[in-house]
């Protein structure tokens, strides 16, 4: 593990060798956040497995480090560049995803400001082929979520949750706690949101965060994802490991 900078934020991105050519889109989208005055990001981008696809799409950054590793699907390859994680910080970005102004600075600014907040998550636009953008409705209110919010309203409500978990930034020691993503085929990220719930407050900002590219390629819009034996073993063990966690009455911060 390298050693932890206390003034970095970490961006994650997984990527396979169809999204790759999306990652220019991605590396603007981060060059135009405008962090307070001592502080970084670190860029790690971990392919999912071994090609000679991703790397041409990979920017000359000192601030950009990239990995190969085994395939894994997604979950696998987020969590093996945690081994590399050297801030205090972890924030999500998928490849074909883009931020938006603004918002590293805001999810920085509602943990820095308090400590019993674990993670951060913000409104997210879709966008679309066409360049078009296509909001959500259903956005909770503005501050800070309650430990256990999100698992109420994503059983609740078929298993959607309400925020968006590729929006999340995190504390670096509660992800390594919490183990990473899951070892799921898909809705891994959806299973650190709830475990993330599970433990810690979590906070909402109303800005867009993000902008989530829609295309024909992206593990969402397979066929896969909507099976529906699939889906149900993936939804079953994401809240059991969510209600686990909330039972065994760990939680963060901790009260000594």
């Amino acid at each position: 593990m390298s050693a932890v900078s206390s003034r970095r934020i970490i961006v994650i991105t997984a990527v396979h060798a169809p999204s790759a050519h999306f990652l220019p889109d991605a590396y603007k989208s981060l060059c135009a956040q405008e962090l307070p005055e001592g502080w970084e990001w670190h860029w790690l981008i971990q392919e999912d497995g071994r090609s000679d696809e991703v790397a041409p799409h990979v920017p000359d950054d000192p601030r950009v480090t990239f990995h190969q590793g085994r395939p894994g699907g997604p979950g696998t390859a987020r969590t093996l560049a945690l081994a590399h994680a050297d801030g205090e910080y972890v924030k999500v970005l998928d490849a074909d995803d883009q931020l938006s102004a603004g918002a590293l600075t805001r999810d920085l600014a509602a943990l820095e400001a308090d400590r019993t907040i674990g993670w951060a998550t913000s409104r997210v636009l879709d966008l679309l082929p066409d360049g078009s953008t296509a909001g959500f409705p259903g956005d909770p209110d503005a501050g800070p979520l309650a430990s256990g919010a999100v698992l109420a309203y994503w059983s609740a409500n078929d298993y959607r949750a309400p925020v968006h978990p590729a929006t999340l930034f995190a504390r670096r020691e509660l992800v390594l706690a919490l183990g990473g993503w899951m070892a799921l085929p898909a809705s891994e990220d959806t299973g650190l949101l709830l475990a993330l719930d599970a433990v810690s407050r979590g906070w909402f900002t109303p800005e867009v965060g993000l902008l989530y590219r829609k295309w024909p390629g992206q593990a969402t819009g397979q066929a896969a994802h909507v099976d529906p034996a699939e889906r149900d073993a993936r939804m079953a063990v994401v809240e059991a490991r969510a209600r686990a966690l909330s039972g065994l009455g760990w939680s963060y911060p901790v009260k000594g």
